[in-house]
């Protein structure tokens, strides 16, 4: 059973405006950032942020996002939890380098639980800590309970967003695929990898290729 603090929570979905929980969320799990991701199966093979409460989420986001792993996917893919409260102590052979990466934002812990019911895979809810340590009781079960009202809130009410948070990602996969004559997802890796070693988001990298800024394959010849 969840807390009050996260029934009233749990409430909003179900109001008027059914907002998302965000730093209302956050604030009761007593972690520093809070996000919902639909997995690359649901949104094409970008995936998609649907809300984030903090600049830290966005960021954590976009981290795994670039390096195509981490915990928020791994808990979407197998549908269990993944929840690590010192990244510190994670091994370099599961996630790369994540852990150090994630460490420089500055996120420590977190904690992913998969939004789904049996086979259907949605994506997962994360949260993140600048500070290293295990989320309590209570806290685990409160954010079990959310993962559980958002999948009946997505699979019942879902509306896609009228903006995405990456668009300009879709269309710069699109533009690549083209002029280098990839496949979309070889021109994904292709963006994520150029991403992490000029060490920028995704996003604005994504931003110069679709306003022409930069191609690619004139970069590669350099």
């Amino acid at each position: 059973m969840v807390s009050d603090r996260m029934a009233a929570v749990l409430a909003r979905l179900q109001g008027p405006g059914r907002s998302d929980p965000g730093r209302l969320g956050a604030g009761v799990l007593g972690v520093d950032g809070l996000s919902v991701t639909v997995t690359p199966q649901s949104a094409g093979p970008t995936g998609e942020v649907l809300w984030s409460s903090s600049a830290l989420s966005r960021r954590f986001d976009d981290l795994q996002f670039t390096l195509g792993c981490g915990p928020a996917l791994d808990a979407a893919r197998s549908g269990l939890p993944v929840l690590e409260p010192d990244l510190r102590q994670v091994q370099p052979q599961r996630w790369g380098t994540l852990p150090a990466e994630a460490e420089l934002l500055p996120v420590r812990a977190v904690f992913c639980f998969p939004l789904g019911i049996g086979a259907i895979r949605l994506g997962a809810l994360t949260a993140v800590r600048t500070a290293p340590g295990v989320l309590g009781d209570p806290q685990t079960r409160d954010a079990l309970g959310l993962a559980v009202a958002l999948t009946a809130h997505y699979l019942d009410r879902w509306e896609p967003p009228q903006t995405l948070y990456r668009a300009v990602v879709h269309q710069a996969v699109g533009m690549l695929s083209v002029q280098l004559a990839l496949p979309l997802a070889d021109a994904l890796l292709r963006l994520r990898a150029y991403a992490y070693r000029s060490g920028r988001p995704v996003n604005d990298v994504s931003h110069d290729i679709v306003t022409r800024q930069l191609r690619l394959d004139t970069e590669d010849k350099d």
